[in-house]
């Protein structure tokens, strides 16, 4: 087994300055009352049918959204299927409810379809902490790696990639490459990227980035909840650090992990990812507990505790104000559009041959 050389681009202040940057700039808008909520509600139901347009909303959105997206025809999902079924459904106007990189992988994939969101602010520490021109100079030193990065980048990272890949998908493609006889460079996050190594065996050169949200789960704490819990499963999102995984029952995809616990026997799952997951999971599996894992341990300070400050900027309000005046559209330069696509459109070929 080829162990991975890694980059260690999370150590440059540059880009963890940049992360910070963004996070100060996010505002959270105060909780919506019940009666604003059902305000909303009805508004944006009337606006879906006026702009021919549907719901496209991730797990770790609010559950106020992920209620709407269901009642009204649209999903809740992964990024995989968000974008499977945006390309597949006739609604002439996406409402992608997520962060930056889901929205401009939607236009992607439809340049004909309108695609708007809550707030073209809202992004992600993958995508922040991979600048294209620093990734293009890194992918030009190692010229003969196939270059696969993770859903969680931008457009002009996805156009440089020969593969796009989910963490559904993650350890399939590179198991495949690998039997291929291909050398992968990764890019961004050094946790999944880290993992699908071990797992396959493959020779794996990693981007060193990492999640806001995963980075946090600690060892300690999931051994201090196992005691309170000692029967609980454990479900770990492949975004967490190497200690995490290793104490994990099932380790996977946010859809993978809404899977094992609904299949687990256990009654009850302590749970490391975004906690907005509980909305579909609770669904899947009503009959099990379901707790969030700690992060960062008793008394410490954390910039997630298991919510992305980002997918919190998606609310009722700001989605019914961008259907209502066409703000936050998404646009992609078509020219980075097409070679995007590339990369996109395997990975979306190789899910459907499976």
């Amino acid at each position: 087994m080829n162990a991975p050389t890694r980059i260690s681009v999370a150590e440059n202040p540059h880009f963890r300055k940049l992360v910070e940057q963004h996070l100060d700039k996010v505002h959270l808008e105060p909780e919506e009352s019940a009666a604003e909520q059902e305000f909303y509600r009805e508004k944006i139901k009337a606006l879906l049918v006026e702009r021919d347009a549907v719901i496209v909303a991730h797990y770790y959105t609010d559950p106020a959204i992920q209620a709407l997206a269901e009642e009204t025809g649209g999903i809740v999902s992964d990024s995989l299927e968000m974008a499977r079924f945006g390309k597949q459904h006739p609604a002439s106007t996406l409402m992608v409810a997520g962060v930056k990189f889901m929205g401009e992988t939607a236009k992607i994939l439809t340049p004909e379809k309108t695609v708007l969101m809550p707030t073209l602010e809202a992004t992600c520490s993958l995508d922040i902490g991979c600048p294209i021109d620093e990734f293009n100079a890194f992918c030009d030193e190692h010229p003969d790696r196939t270059v696969v990065v993770y859903a969680n980048t931008s457009a002009a990272v996805k156009a440089r990639a020969d593969w796009v890949v989910t963490s559904s998908i993650a350890l399939d493609v590179v198991e495949y490459l690998d039997s291929e006889g291909q050398k992968i460079l990764w890019a961004p996050d050094q946790h999944l990227g880290r993992y699908v190594q071990k797992q396959t065996g493959a020779d794996v050169l990693l981007w060193d980035g990492s999640c806001i949200v995963h980075e946090e789960f600690k060892v300690r704490g999931l051994l201090d909840l196992k005691q309170v819990y000692p029967d609980a499963a454990i479900l770990v999102h492949p975004e967490s650090p190497e200690s995490v995984i290793a104490m994990a029952d099932a380790v996977g995809s946010t859809s993978q992990l809404i899977e094992a616990a609904r299949t687990l026997p256990n009654k009850q799952m302590i749970v490391a990812t975004d906690e907005g997951i509980f909305y579909k999971m609770q669904q899947s599996a009503p009959d099990k507990e379901l707790i969030i894992a700690p992060t960062a341990g008793h008394g410490a300070t954390c910039r997630s505790c298991a919510n992305c400050p980002w997918m919190a900027m998606n609310h009722l309000k700001n989605l019914a104000e961008s259907l209502e005046h066409g703000a936050n559209e998404m646009h992609v330069d078509p020219e980075l559009g097409k070679k995007a696509m590339l990369p996109l459109q395997r990975m979306l070929n190789f899910r459907e041959a499976q």
